[in-house]
């Protein structure tokens, strides 16, 4: 005999069920299947009618009959003529055909508990110990955000996006991401990063050369895991690139940091030490994380000694695409003659970080194994994304989106140079040319983590710049502001607001 669920469980599950922006017909939706789910209803138990819970939950019946239908089709709940709609028994058998119990953790030694695995010993070098870049994860509740690497939702493409994620779900589209693609990407995809996105930064290549990547991160990891080993030297910039120290340290490398000016490093001046190195990390096109840009000349002669020393640069090509100039300068890539430069490049961090799609630009010979290894971490890709991605590109939309990001960005920068200049004279900064952050100098005696702890209970986010030196000590007067997700009429009272608490600091 069906048994009847209480109304009083319904509406106590209803106000319960997360706030969300999804339709009513979604959230009763979600309700009932975490009440089969989760036992609360059990094997062909009787739903109310529509009408009776549409009067319960205080919605229109018509939303009630929708979610019903749904759940019908998905196979949660069974209608019956005449009778209503209940769940469905077979479905509950195929979810809990292996019911899981808890296993006795007494054992036969008279009740003492299993001594279990000693962690920390096993553990041989933990990844959590490693300096990273902070970032509170309801950034999105702060007054003013000056971090870095995040979006501003009012400048996302939404009906573009929306779109291009459409025509990926069409019966055609769906046939081509679907099957696993093993070591292959989205050809479509690697189609419009060699004509659509690389030739901006004069870099030519044929689709054998190029990967895709769950973003930088993994570009990166991939190369070092591929290439580095307890007798390899990376020469990295200093201050540069936390998680890419944090990646050549964990593959064992032997790292040589390489001190940096207003132009990056120096090859010239670094000559000795870059003869050293079997790879040299670079970011040139803007420095992470002063932003300074690498001239031309710096460039040729890196290339000339890697090809005297004989090491291999990897080339970060971080925040390429944001230029206020509208004319970058070439890719260290596109001066390259020898295949003495891995390009690793993003696709996502200017249009949506969460998104994770980065590549690589390589030699034929060295991107065939970095495919093979990405098939042991994660085959590839979402194929998905990958489709959605180049529909987005194939329709001009991402280059719509770099012209507004560049007019949004060039304004919050010119805003934070000129709030700097009113209420921080005390501070001096790199003057912002493109990118999204400026990196910032406190006078000697500030101590930037302390001055982030104290803005983050005013409501003020700043990112301490210790983190991005080899050696933090000595360096804690530094720390960067980012604007990509700050609004342009907050910039100024945010400054403002810093301002009284970096004077909170200063010495009396």
């Amino acid at each position: 005999m069906p048994t009847r669920t209480p109304a009083a469980l319904w509406v106590q599950q209803f106000r319960r069920s997360p706030e969300s922006k999804t339709s009513l017909q979604h959230k009763i939706r979600e309700m009932l299947v975490a009440a089969i789910l989760d036992g609360q209803l059990l094997p062909d138990a009787a739903l109310p009618s529509s009408r009776e819970l549409a009067d319960q939950l205080g919605v229109a019946r018509n939303t009630v009959v929708l979610a019903y239908q749904m759940l019908v089709e998905e196979g949660y709940l069974v209608s019956r003529e005449r009778s209503g709609h209940f769940v469905n028994s077979a479905m509950l058998e195929g979810l809990h055909g292996v019911t899981a119990r808890q296993p006795d953790v007494a054992g036969a030694r008279g009740g003492e508990m299993p001594a279990p695995p000693m962690w920390k010993k096993r553990i041989v070098r933990p990844p959590s110990a490693q300096r990273n870049i902070v970032k509170p994860a309801n950034w999105q509740n702060y007054a003013f955000p000056f971090i870095y690497g995040q979006f501003d939702q009012s400048l996302f493409p939404t009906n573009d996006w929306r779109e291009c994620c459409m025509k990926a779900l069409s019966i055609m589209e769906i046939r081509n991401w679907a099957p696993d693609l093993i070591e292959r990407d989205d050809e479509s995809l690697i189609q419009q990063i060699r004509t659509r996105v690389l030739p901006r930064r004069g870099v030519f290549a044929m689709p054998e050369e190029i990967i895709v990547t769950n973003g930088c991160q993994q570009a990166l990891y991939l190369v070092a895991d591929l290439l580095c080993g307890k007798h390899t030297t990376v020469g990295i910039e200093n201050p540069g690139y936390p998680d890419a120290r944090n990646i050549f340290v964990n593959r064992n490398a032997q790292l040589l940091e390489l001190p940096i000016d207003g132009e990056g490093i120096d090859p010239v001046r670094l000559r000795d030490s870059l003869a050293r190195c079997d790879y040299v990390f670079v970011t040139p096109s803007h420095q992470c994380p002063t932003t300074a840009t690498m001239p031309i000349s710096r460039r040729r002669a890196l290339l000339e000694l890697a090809q005297r020393h004989d090491f291999v640069i990897i080339e970060d090509d971080y925040e390429s695409e944001n230029t206020f100039s509208g004319t970058p300068h070439p890719a260290l890539k596109s001066l390259d003659t020898a295949d003495r430069v891995i390009y690793v490049g993003s696709l996502s961090k200017t249009f949506a970080p969460g998104l994770r799609l980065g590549y690589v630009v390589g030699p034929q010979e060295l991107v065939r194994e970095l495919r093979a290894l990405r098939r042991l971490m994660v085959r590839h890709p979402v194929a998905y994304v990958q489709r959605a991605f180049a529909t987005f590109l194939a329709l001009g939309h991402h280059d719509a989106l770099l012209r507004r990001l560049a007019h949004a960005y060039k304004e919050r920068a010119q805003a934070l140079m000129a709030a700097l200049d009113a209420h921080l004279p005390e501070v001096r900064y790199v003057p912002v040319g493109g990118g999204a952050s400026c990196w910032v100098e406190g006078p000697p005696w500030l101590d930037s983590a302390r001055l982030a702890d104290d803005a983050r209970e005013a409501g003020i986010l700043i990112e301490p710049g210790g983190v991005f030196f080899a050696d933090e000590a000595g360096h804690g007067r530094w720390f960067r502001m980012g604007f990509s997700a700050i609004k342009l009429e907050k910039i100024e009272p945010g400054v403002r607001a810093l301002a009284q608490v970096v004077r909170q600091q200063q010495p009396s």
